[in-house]
């Protein structure tokens, strides 16, 4: 089996956006989305710091340092971008102005409940930023994660155990190993993106039962 490297995970999640769609890159893994657009699609990147029209990274030494995304990345803005007080980036996103969101995370129920701020552990320092809004505020909801834990268990849940960042939120899983719809009778797979891995393989990796269901 082949699994997915992280940039073919962006690029699989890059596909799915649509012309004309405004969208807010979360934290860490899907940050690498923004590189993998199809040239000549308009989509509008937002970071809840207050930027929109967010353009592809800087070359090296180039960086200004006070235009960043909410992971402190440095970015680039597009002709017509702009930053903004970050009270008015978080009125866009609860008046649900931005069509997707893609968001990491610990683990996604079967019914798209969304853990991805806090694991729980003693030691874990909590990471909410703007996840609980996103959640709830983005039309869509994308969460892009390794299939599996660094110990081999599964991401994909019957029931979160980790504190919730929201509750049946997520439309839609991209992982190393799949695409996955959550629909309200389970999770349908779209596709296996992996090489040689077959269903009945990628069922004993998942957590929770899969449904077939061709990509709507």
């Amino acid at each position: 089996m082949k699994k997915f490297d992280r940039k073919q995970m962006a690029a699989r999640v890059a596909q799915d956006i649509p012309e004309g769609a405004y969208v807010n890159l979360g934290i860490g893994l899907p940050t690498l989305v923004a590189d993998y657009l199809p040239k000549g699609r308009e989509i509008i990147l937002h970071s809840e710091n207050g930027v929109l029209g967010i353009g592809p990274r800087p070359p090296e030494g180039e960086e200004d340092e006070d235009l960043i995304n909410a992971g402190k990345e440095p970015v680039t803005l597009l002709a017509g971008g702009s930053y903004f007080h970050h009270a008015d980036s978080f009125a866009m996103i609860r008046g649900r102005h931005l069509d997707y969101c893609v968001l990491g995370a610990f683990q996604v129920s079967a019914a798209g409940d969304l853990a991805n701020w806090h694991t729980g552990a003693p030691d874990a320092i909590p990471a909410v930023g703007g996840a609980m809004d996103l959640a709830v505020g983005a039309k869509q909801v994308l969460v892009m994660m390794e299939h599996l834990t660094k110990d081999g268990k599964s991401k994909l849940v019957e029931r979160c155990s980790y504190p919730l960042t929201g509750a049946r939120c997520v439309n839609r899983i991209y992982t190393d190993l799949a695409v996955i719809d959550v629909t309200p009778d389970g999770l349908h797979l779209v596709e296996i993106v992996a090489e040689d891995l077959s269903f009945d393989e990628l069922q004993k990796l998942s957590g929770v039962p899969l449904r077939y269901r061709a990509a709507a």
